[in-house]
Parts: C-alpha cells; sequence; structure tokens
C-alpha cells in the first residue's frame, strides 16, 4: 500500500520551510509521496487574498525538482471552508489504495481539539506533529511526531519583506522569486 504525505496551507508563498518540513517528513516515514495542498478558505485563519492560481503556480514552481512532491488541488475545486475531514474523506473515496499521513505543526497539534469535527478526522488519518523545540507536541489525539530543524521562515515574514522592499532571496526557491515578480504578485516587480 502507498503511503502519501499531505501537507495543506494557504502557500502564500511556498517557501523552505514547507519544503523541508515536506522532506524530513517524506524520509523519516518512508512515504512514497508529499501532496501539498493549497487551502481554498481554511477555516483557521483569513482567506487569502492572493489568486488561486498563482498560488498553485508558485507551489508547482517550488516542488518543480522533486519528484515526490505533487500539488492536489481538490480543496480549491470546492467553495467554502475547506475542512480537514471533508478533504480526508474524499481522498480516501478517490484513492482507498493509499494510507495517508496529514502532516501538521506544533502550534496545530496543541489546536486538534478546536479542530472541526476532529474525533471522527483522528479515526480517518494518522496525523504527523512536525517538532519544534518551542513546542511539546502534546495530545489526546494519535500524532506521530517528527522532530524538523529549526528554521523561523513564514509565508507572512516574506510577504512583510516584500512590502518592505526587502530581500526575500534564501527564504524560497528562485523559480517561485520568478513567479512573484512575473506577475508583480504582492506588489512586487
Amino acid at each position: 500500500m502507498q503511503k502519501v504525505g499531505l501537507l495543506g496551507g494557504t502557500f502564500d508563498p511556498p517557501h523552505y520551510g514547507h519544503l523541508m518540513i515536506a522532506e524530513e517528513v517524506l524520509e523519516a516515514l518512508d512515504l512514497d509521496e508529499v501532496w501539498f495542498i493549497p487551502s481554498n478558505e481554511p477555516p483557521h485563519k483569513e482567506k487569502s487574498d492572493t489568486k488561486v492560481e498563482y498560488r498553485v503556480e508558485m507551489l508547482q514552481a517550488a516542488i518543480e525538482d522533486n519528484t515526490n512532491f505533487k500539488v492536489n488541488q481538490i480543496e480549491l475545486k470546492r467553495s467554502g471552508k475547506s475542512y480537514t475531514v471533508d478533504t480526508i474523506k474524499l481522498l480516501r473515496e478517490q484513492y482507498p489504495e493509499i494510507t495517508f499521513y496529514f502532516i501538521i505543526g506544533a502550534d496545530m497539534v496543541e489546536y486538534l481539539p478546536n479542530w472541526y469535527k476532529i474525533d471522527e478526522l483522528s479515526k480517518l488519518v494518522q496525523f504527523v506533529g512536525v517538532k519544534r523545540s518551542d513546542y511539546q507536541l502534546k495530545s489526546n489525539y494519535p500524532v506521530v511526531q517528527v522532530n524538523i530543524p529549526g528554521v523561523d521562515i513564514s509565508s507572512t515574514l516574506i510577504r512583510e519583506r516584500l512590502s518592505e522592499g526587502k530581500s526575500i532571496r534564501y527564504f524560497l526557491p528562485e523559480s517561485v522569486i520568478d513567479v512573484i515578480k512575473e506577475h508583480q504578485i504582492y506588489g512586487s516587480k
């Protein structure tokens, strides 16, 4: 049976932190692939102002050199909030031969009790919590822990740096920077 990690997010923009998490979990759990799932409307934060097609193009550019990484647009095909339980149900229907591992950050592990239909969801998918030194990863739900090196990069930081005219070099792949410049995303030129 194939083993696939799922990494959801707005990816606005995707950066080296996302890629490192995916690679570390892929290796630690001996997964076959990691699928990046851009969200349409995340339930725990504001909807992205960046056009969906730009976020997908940036994500595809970010992973283009890794054959174990794929983009799955399942949440972009639905309207309304992107609840993980709905996504997992659909993926299990579409791919019954795959065992899925849902990758979440340490901050989300602590937030699990607040997730929509968490009791049902925890029976449908194995959670994988990526552990950083500043979080304990304590949860009443089954969570496999994977330690990752600390990289303090966020999409918010990158957008702020762009708005301030600062460099984002070494924060994300050059291919993503090219997409940002081509479409003048975040007002960049």
